[in-house]
């Protein structure tokens, strides 16, 4: 391995670390903030509005952010997200303190902020990776998120009772140890920062931009895969502590496979993107998010939910490093910030729709029809590949056709 390579590779796994990080606060808002909702607000349907805040807070970053670090670079910009971040996890502990729903949901928030920077880690990867290495990169980012499937739910299980009357205040408390190693680890890590070209280079229309079919498919499958995870994980600790009586530990156990379940694969989703292509991929995650339902609807026993929650997790997983993958060969290097940003805006925005119907659907209808609800997502993303197959085969024919005739 020489120098350059090995320097590449130091680089994209200190980006996975802080991305495990970053991802532990998420991965305990998942687990806890639904249940922190259940006991301090009103209104119990509202459960889940905290989650959807986050998601909001991720959606709304994701153009700002990208934009920001399109001046300041990819380094600086992250610190200002981590540091919004240690913001929002004190506020949050201090609103379960003091049973304020709606400071804690504002609270959330501000850590859906630091998700939407953070969520700009695996385009980090791809810019500092060679062509060839580019999925792979982006698939060793993601991977840092199974450190944070297990690391978020514990400390959600074992520091909720550190604060006496306020169950997850310590919970909070605790990931800012998280956030001051993320800067420490960003102070050492070499990004570069933004060219001249990216500044300042020519751009194509937004119309023809975000009318190409490619950018089209790609968004589109990352927003499904989002939109269905989020509704049926969302759902999961409310159906399970309070639909079907299991301990919340079993819930954060749940929870936690969830998350391995998202991130392990991404240790090979790469290498089978770049053999077999992003839309094979993609159709595979779908068809994990069909097995995934069926198996909820087959029954609540905590064997459900982890066998469920683990395919929903590698389904997501397909979909979105794919999606991603897809986005990157759609923008040149001036376009990037605005193409990343509006894809970010349109995934997280779907997200936070589906994590906030999720509490209303599960405390009104209940859990059959959470799943049940997420199928005609999955039948959009089909219809919307079948449409991108098609029409590269009719234009691979029409090719053809010319070259015979000139021929």
């Amino acid at each position: 391995m020489s120098r350059a390579e090995f320097d590449l590779l130091k680089t994209i796994l200190l980006l996975s670390l802080c991305f495990a990080l970053t991802g532990s606060t998420s991965s305990l808002t998942v687990s806890a903030s639904p249940l922190v909702g259940f006991q301090i607000a009103d209104n119990k349907a509202l459960a889940t509005l905290p989650l959807a805040f986050h998601l909001i807070g991720t959606m709304l970053a994701g153009i700002p952010a990208s934009f920001l670090m399109k001046r300041v670079g990819r380094r600086y910009g992250f610190m200002i997200g981590t540091g919004i971040g240690s913001i929002g996890a004190v506020s949050a502990a201090l609103s379960i303190i003091y049973f304020n729903f709606t400071f804690f949901c504002l609270s959330i928030f501000c850590l859906g902020i630091l998700s939407g920077f953070a969520q700009l880690y695996r385009f980090a990867a791809a810019d500092v990776a060679t062509k060839e290495f580019r999925t792979k990169a982006v698939s060793l980012v993601m991977f840092g998120g199974i450190v944070a499937g297990f690391i978020g739910p514990t400390v959600a299980s074992k520091a909720k009772d550190l604060i006496p009357n306020a169950q997850f205040a310590g919970s909070y408390l605790f990931v800012i140890l998280f956030h001051f190693l993320i800067f420490s680890i960003l102070l050492r890590t070499r990004l570069p920062r933004p060219s001249a070209v990216e500044q300042k280079g020519e751009t194509r229309p937004l119309k023809e931009i975000f009318s190409q079919p490619k950018f089209i498919v790609a968004a589109l499958s990352s927003m499904v895969g989002y939109g269905v995870m989020a509704m049926i994980m969302t759902a999961t600790p409310l159906a399970m502590t309070e639909g079907s009586g299991h301990p919340f530990s079993d819930a954060a156990f749940v929870i936690q496979w969830h998350v391995v379940g998202m991130f392990a694969p991404s240790f090979f989703t790469g290498s089978l993107i770049h053999r077999y292509g992003s839309v094979p991929i993609i159709f595979t995650g779908i068809l994990l998010n069909v097995l995934c339902i069926a198996i909820n609807l087959a029954g609540t026993d905590v064997f459900n939910y982890w066998s469920s929650l683990i395919l929903l997790g590698m389904g997501w997983n397909f979909m979105f490093v794919a999606g991603t993958t897809m986005v990157t060969e759609t923008y040149s290097p001036a376009e990037k910030a605005i193409v990343q940003g509006v894809n970010d805006f349109l995934v997280f925005g779907t997200a936070a729709v589906s994590s906030l119907l999720a509490g209303v659907v599960q405390t009104s209808l209940g859990w059959r029809a959470v799943n049940l609800s997420s199928i005609p997502l999955l039948g959009v993303a089909v219809l919307a590949l079948l449409w991108y197959i098609f029409r590269n085969a009719e234009k691979e024919v029409i090719s053809l056709v010319k070259q015979d005739s000139t021929a």
